[in-house]
């Protein structure tokens, strides 16, 4: 057989290493919610990659490799997280706060500030630390806040501050 050929061989066994995820800078605030979702992310990791491990040569090692660096990564997501205090006013913005603001055309949004790990748009939770956070966190009902955006900047009213839900 041919050098070429086992080298190919081996080739294919080489695990690559992934790209490590980087770690934010800013604090790490999480809501109660946040901090469980941190936990449960946790513990899905360790249990596929414990999958992975018991099928023995059979198991992905390249998956492997990504798992334990996702591990890492929620790891140090665990242990910088700081649990902020249930949001309870309804006169000013905190993290974990449910707030209605209207944006120069009178059109309503709702979104929950909460911390970075938690955030999801689609779903209404926004970072405390994006722009849109950073405008909101402190605001009371009927003040405007600047909101500064890539796409130009924009004046907000609060509406409504709920309590965390």
């Amino acid at each position: 057989m041919s050098r070429a050929f086992v080298n190919e061989d081996q080739a294919a066994d080489q695990v690559i290493p992934p790209v490590e995820r980087r770690v934010s800078e800013q604090p790490n605030y999480v809501t109660p919610a946040g901090l469980s979702q941190l936990q449960d992310k946790v513990a899905l990791l360790q249990a596929q990659r414990r999958e992975q491990l018991d099928q023995g040569e059979a198991g992905d090692k390249q998956r492997v490799a990504e798992l334990e660096r996702d591990l890492r990564y929620f790891n140090a997501r665990l242990q910088s997280a700081q649990l902020v205090p249930m949001a309870t006013s309804s006169e000013k913005i905190q993290i974990g706060s449910v707030v209605t603001y209207a944006d120069e055309h009178g059109e309503e949004q709702r979104v929950q500030l909460v911390g970075e790990d938690q955030a999801d748009a689609s779903k209404g939770l926004i970072n405390w630390g994006s722009p849109l956070g950073r405008a909101l966190l402190g605001a009371r009902p009927g003040d405007e806040v600047q909101w500064r955006r890539p796409a130009g900047d924009q004046l907000i009213e609060v509406i409504a501050i709920e309590p965390q839900i």
